[in-house]
């Protein structure tokens, strides 16, 4: 189904300044076009809600004054909550680990890391690995076994880290992180609220954790719920790849959305992780990003 295209010269939108910071890497990260997405949203909304927050990139560029952030995984969620509450315990586990991962061979210390958080999935350890693993790709087995290899880059020191975690409490203060399903917390959205959904995507994140499971058609028919009350949504989804040569269907409901826009995102994180050391000039990914209004 073909959307009419967003008119920015029609509709009043939002605008923020790039935000490059990341605290979280995280496969499907939109840290580099946060700020694109959010020129789509509405100038004026009630609570935000982010239901698939992974890297919590678009929360963290919109730094909202009401929002409420979830996701499916309990130690991502848990390293959010703590970063609201405790940030000065965020840090430390991320020193911690750093100084161990340095004492050593690399590859060998972050296998342990890797097999602590395996044997026992925890926020502190995630963070880190989150940080050191390959290409920023958080790769997870069906049984929620994390399998990513080490990087071959150094994970930034803790005082740059540390900074990081300071600008990052500041812009999420406002948010309330909850561990829960999608459905759950969206329900809660009301009359002038605004959702952005980033669902894992059917052809490139079924390695996320939970994905394999996921539901598209549920959180379709989520959002024509929310739409019904009179919420915003906007919901970014597989576009093109192959550098525009490849289009990928996705079975969206007739009527469920009004217009949308399209996203470049550059080179595929995913091809860059399984294509190592091989041309990337072909794997540019544009999203479709939709838009109940």
């Amino acid at each position: 189904m073909q959307l009419p295209l967003f008119d920015i010269e029609r509709y009043p939108r939002a605008y923020v300044a790039p935000f490059r910071t990341q605290l979280l890497k995280w496969i499907g990260n939109k840290q580099r076009f946060a700020h694109e997405i959010i020129s789509y949203f509405p100038a004026s909304f009630g609570t935000y809600y982010e239901p698939f927050l992974g890297s919590g990139a678009v929360l963290g560029t919109l730094a909202p004054e009401s929002a409420v952030a979830s996701d499916a995984l309990k130690p991502l969620v848990e390293i959010w909550q703590m970063l609201n509450s405790r940030p000065e315990i965020v840090k430390q586990w991320y020193r911690e680990r750093w100084n161990d991962f340095m004492s050593g061979d690399k590859v060998e210390k972050y296998e342990e890391i890797k097999a602590a958080y395996n044997f026992f999935p925890n926020a502190a350890d995630l963070l880190f690995l989150s940080r050191s693993c390959y290409g920023g790709v958080v790769r997870f087995r069906t049984d929620g076994y994390m399998s990513t290899p080490c990087g071959v880059h150094s994970p930034i020191t803790p005082a740059s880290f540390d900074k990081r975690v300071d600008v990052w409490h500041e812009r999420t203060k406002g948010t309330k992180f909850v561990h829960s399903d999608f459905e759950n917390i969206v329900d809660e959205a009301k009359a002038g609220d605004l959702i952005y959904c980033d669902p894992p995507y059917s052809q490139t994140q079924t390695i996320l954790y939970g994905a394999q499971s996921f539901s598209l058609e549920r959180l379709f028919e989520t959002i024509t719920r929310c739409k019904n009350r009179g919420v915003y949504v906007v919901m970014s989804i597989d576009g093109s790849k192959k550098t525009g040569q490849v289009n990928v269907p996705v079975p969206v409901p007739e009527g469920l959305f009004e217009h949308e826009a399209l996203v470049n995102c550059g080179r595929s994180m995913l091809r860059r992780f399984q294509m190592e050391g091989q041309s990337l000039e072909n794997e540019v990914v544009a999203d479709r990003l939709l838009l109940t209004y």
